[in-house]
């Protein structure tokens, strides 16, 4: 697996980055998201830019979050900072 790129959050469910790699990723896949649901709807034709955006989106937050579950020291699960 090598060096994990993500780290438990403290709160709440999920994780943040702690390396570069880790905020590469996070970073590219927030702006992939912004940009294509700002563009798309500029650049498509009709009613096909809404499932254009639509299904961007939803492939890279599941990338993002597959690659960043995998790439977690630890275990994902409700954190309330007290541990």
């Amino acid at each position: 697996m090598g060096e994990p790129w993500f780290k438990p959050r403290s709160f709440g469910y999920g994780a943040t980055p702690i390396t570069w790699q880790g905020w590469v990723i996070t970073i590219a896949g927030m702006a992939i998201v912004v940009f294509s649901s700002l563009l798309i709807p500029v650049l498509a034709v009709g009613t096909l830019w809404v499932f254009s955006a639509i299904v961007i989106d939803v492939v890279v937050v599941v990338g993002l979050l597959i690659v960043s579950r995998s790439k977690t020291e630890g275990e994902w699960r409700w954190r309330w900072g007290n541990e």
